[in-house]
């Protein structure tokens, strides 16, 4: 039997992910994902890929109240606030409202990854559409994740994968929502669509990997794998060029999933 094994939230984009044993399928993705992001002066998302520092930045949201820890700094304690004037922020092709967390926030991430910075909250009233392309409804949508609400990945996927590498990985490298287990490696890239505690999932796009998985989330150092390996049989031009890992999912509906829930696939 197929089943959860991991659920995982990242309430500020590109920054250290939680672990949780429950959580709320929301139209934008598990409750608090990508709800928060860090953005230049311009307005346009900053990641990984320019910040590997922001790996060890590691948020905790309850309710709205946020903490944020990173090593050698003081802990920023605030509240995620919703009420303040819209301003756009860009993150790929997308322009965004969002709400800006105050000068208090943006100091420290300033300070933190040497760079002038501000944090922001994705507007409550902000709808952004998934790629039309991949969608099931008209309204799709994500937070500040990359493009889509949910990532899935099997651990016999990142097992098989580890068999490849001189040096294994951790799953947080490719930064899941949901991690199932039970089945054969890379078994998700033949669903179309999963249903986990009566929520239903389509099975939209595989992920394809981008420079963030060759960070170490525990020390921010940056190396040439999962890449290196992945690119010799995880690659591929259909529907687009890139390198393939984990599927990306869409969901009309809404409701609780937990850790033990029982997965049933649907085979494309």
């Amino acid at each position: 039997m197929i089943s959860v094994t991991g659920l995982y939230i990242y309430p500020i984009k590109s920054c250290r992910g939680t672990a949780v044993n429950r959580t709320q399928v929301t139209p934008r993705g598990l409750q608090d994902d990508r709800l928060l992001m860090v953005v230049d002066d311009d307005g346009l998302f900053l990641t990984q890929r320019e910040y590997p520092r922001l790996a060890l930045i590691a948020p905790e949201l309850a309710g709205n109240c946020l903490t944020v820890r990173a090593p050698g700094k003081s802990d920023l304690s605030l509240t995620v606030g919703n009420d303040g004037p819209r301003s756009n922020v860009g993150i790929w092709r997308d322009t965004c409202a969002a709400v800006d967390q105050g000068r208090e926030a943006a100091a420290w991430f300033s300070d933190y990854l040497g760079a002038s910075c501000r944090l922001v909250c994705i507007a409550d009233e902000h709808t952004r559409t998934v790629d039309p392309a991949f969608a099931r409804r008209a309204d799709d949508q994500t937070g500040f994740a990359d493009g889509y609400p949910f990532l899935l990945i099997s651990q016999e996927s990142l097992d098989n994968l580890n068999t490849r590498l001189a040096q294994p990985l951790l799953m947080n490298r490719f930064r899941p929502n949901i991690v199932v287990a039970g089945g054969a490696p890379f078994v998700e890239d033949g669903w179309s669509d999963v249903v986990i505690a009566g929520v239903r999932f389509g099975v939209v796009k595989p992920c394809a990997r981008c420079a963030i998985t060759t960070t170490d989330q525990a020390t921010a150092t940056v190396g040439a794998e999962p890449l290196q390996t992945l690119a010799g049989f995880r690659h591929s031009t259909d529907p687009r060029p890139g390198v393939y890992f984990g599927q990306n999912l869409v969901s009309g509906q809404t409701g609780m999933i937990a850790l033990g829930d029982p997965v049933a696939a649907t085979a494309r």
